[in-house]
């Protein structure tokens, strides 16, 4: 894989060259893509609201494609966010806010944020940039050179169940309604999360005013859940997997970045089509640019076979595990066992005989 993407820099020009004509948005694909999916979106939360009325397990079984719903256009806002989902910019704002409501996530500020992800991703250098804990990582030796207090707690912060099943809720929920790692000078990005929250109270409290608040916790919190469990899954396997790479800032570069320090998550139709074709995660890094209705096609015209790594959902579900950059084996490693010591100590066994056992 190295060979594809050390290629010279000719070979590096000629896959950018590649790229380019898929970087420009179709409107009529993107309206499509967006009115389709918040009619689907609609009509889910509909039904999971009249469930509830039949059983709140039919209810959560249909929490599961309302997810996958929020996911969907959770990417789209992305999209919007690099400029990739129109052509004109207003249009990219206004489609970003209006799906900002849905996904709890305020458009500007995370945008901003994002960029500097883009910026920075895989580089070993520049992993200060913002409270990234699911597409950055610390070295082993980094990690061995902290006190046993702050190894266990940063063991524990990474360990999957909470990593991808209780912060991202969390985040989404609670943490995104402040600008709680925004800059002071960042104005505008400081103001939408406040403007996010000012158009949640509105759109909430117009569904709290018409069902009660205990329909509608019982509809939004599953959906939330689930959609931001899934978010946080997808962004942690596109760069922290067992073959991923990273590059000291001297050595790094983009389009070597992107082809070895992010994947390609191979996915079937059905959820390649929920998750927005993220999974050709490489291409999103070659360039941003390009729509995620187009990242398939190009990823096909652009990529020679072997480039980049592809990762199966059985791969996918495991990659979490693996928390460190192991500089010497260059490969991305699972936290080193721990050692349990035990103590040998021998204890009488009364009084009557004096006779002792060693007790493990």
């Amino acid at each position: 894989m190295r060979d594809a993407a050390s290629a010279p820099g000719e070979e590096r020009r000629r896959i950018l060259a590649l790229i380019a004509p898929y970087e420009a948005p179709s409107v009529g694909r993107s309206l499509w893509q967006l009115a389709s999916t918040l009619l689907a979106y609609a009509a889910l939360e509909t039904a999971m609201y009249a469930s509830l009325g039949v059983s709140y397990w039919l209810t959560l079984a249909l929490a599961l494609p309302t997810a996958g719903m929020t996911v969907r256009l959770f990417i789209f806002q992305h999209d919007c966010g690099h400029r990739s989902f129109f052509r004109s910019q207003w249009a990219n704002v206004a489609a970003g806010r209006l799906c900002s409501l849905l996904t709890y996530t305020p458009f500007t500020c995370w945008r901003r944020q994002h960029a500097q992800h883009h910026a920075s991703f895989n580089n070993l250098d520049r992993r200060d940039r913002g409270l990234d804990i699911y597409s950055s990582c610390a070295t082993v030796r980094e990690y061995e050179a902290l006190p046993a207090s702050r190894r266990l707690l940063y063991r524990a912060s990474r360990h999957p169940l909470l990593m991808l099943l209780v912060l991202p809720p969390v985040a989404f929920l609670l943490l995104y309604r402040v600008p709680f790692d925004t800059p002071a000078g960042w104005r505008q990005e400081r103001q939408s999360v406040w403007w996010t929250n000012a158009g949640l109270v509105c759109l909430i409290g117009a569904l709290v005013a018409t069902l009660g608040a205990r329909a509608v916790a019982l509809v939004q919190l599953p959906v939330a859940v689930l959609g931001s469990a899934a978010g946080a899954w997808l962004f942690t396997v596109q760069h922290r997997f067992e073959a991923s790479q990273w590059e000291p800032k001297e050595g790094w570069s983009q389009v070597q970045a992107s082809l070895e320090g992010s994947s390609y998550l191979k996915l079937s139709a059905v959820l390649q089509w929920f998750t927005g074709n993220i999974g050709f995660h490489h291409i999103h890094h070659l360039s941003s640019r390009v729509p995620n209705y187009r990242l398939q096609e190009c990823h096909e015209a652009a990529i020679p076979s072997g480039a980049v790594t592809t990762l199966t959902l059985r791969d996918a579900l495991t990659a979490p595990c693996y928390a460190l950059w192991d500089e010497q084996l260059r490969r991305m490693v699972r936290f080193p066992r721990r050692r349990w010591t035990w103590s040998v100590r021998r204890l009488p066994l009364g009084p009557l005989n004096g006779e002792t056992r060693t007790v493990r």
